[in-house]
């Protein structure tokens, strides 16, 4: 069946072109390997200094694990930074140079694996986000300060949904979402969703925007200024309505970056990303 067409920012355009941030990069293919490149260097250093705690359990599947990286002294508290994918691709083993940018500023920072659909459904992989942050702050004491990326933001921000379980929920100081996907109904008609196996109940019960968040929950949403319309567009939505609710929110873009750029502030110290999650 072909799906249907897409409004987005004004141009009309199929709905799979509207969330293929592959398709709009022209050397998307480029990134992964130096990621993965990036964050093999990174943790082969820290681990040199005895500052690399790798494959920590949070659970008993064979993803259930996070990696903890520790700052010179002890941890002013504890970052985080949840990978994206759109729920089906990647593991932390990806991203660990993400963590240099709070890591300077004396945070600890754990980087999760999780559950990949199909094997897994969204509202599985929420609840193994949950049970990966109650044993993280177990091991760091302090404020929490999660961040995310696409569907790792999505994941993230639904750590501040009131009808998540989630024990050290007191402990969030911010949530800084990047790029993410805040409503999932408009999945529902992509190609993807033949892996996603979303529903209309679940991309219901599964969309932040349909929830209220937690008393005192702070969320800054930033995307890249060259996005995709509709990531630009999902980025202002969660905190407008947010706000009407009672949050602090924020929104705002990063000139110059698109989806697959927009989070390498963070391996940075003083970029405008790392100074929005480290607070300050």
């Amino acid at each position: 069946m072909q799906a249907p067409s897409w409004t987005t920012g004004g141009a009309v355009g199929d709905i799979d072109r509207a969330y293929d941030n592959l398709g709009a990069v022209p050397d998307a293919r480029t990134y992964p390997p130096r990621w993965t490149e990036a964050a093999a260097a990174f943790r082969d250093r820290l681990s040199g200094q005895g500052r690399a705690r790798l494959g920590l359990p949070y659970g008993a599947g064979p993803r259930h694990a996070y990696d903890l990286f520790l700052p010179e002294g002890d941890p002013v508290g504890l970052a985080v930074f949840v990978h994206g994918g759109y729920w089906k691709a990647f593991d932390r083993s990806v991203w660990s140079h993400l963590a240099a940018g709070p890591l300077a500023h004396g945070f600890a920072v754990a980087l999760p694996s999780y559950t990949l659909c199909p094997e897994a459904r969204i509202a599985g992989i929420t609840a193994e986000i949950a049970a990966f942050l109650d044993r993280a702050s177990a091991e760091v004491p302090g404020p929490i300060h999660l961040s995310g990326h696409s569907a790792g933001g999505h994941l993230v921000t639904r750590m501040l949904c009131t009808d998540v379980a989630l024990g050290s929920a007191d402990r969030i100081a911010r949530v800084v979402s990047i790029s993410g996907v805040h409503d999932l109904r408009p999945l529902l008609a992509t190609q993807m969703n033949q892996v996603l196996h979303l529903d209309a109940q679940e991309a219901w019960a599964e969309s932040p925007v349909l929830h209220a968040p937690r008393p005192g929950a702070r969320l800054i949403a930033v995307a890249g200024g060259d996005e995709l319309p509709e990531f630009r567009r999902q980025n202002l939505l969660l905190p407008t309505i947010w706000h009407g609710l009672g949050a602090e929110t924020h929104a705002s873009e990063i000139a110059g970056t698109h989806h697959l750029s927009v989070i390498a502030g963070l391996a940075e110290a003083e970029s405008d990303l790392t100074r929005a999650l480290i607070g300050g």
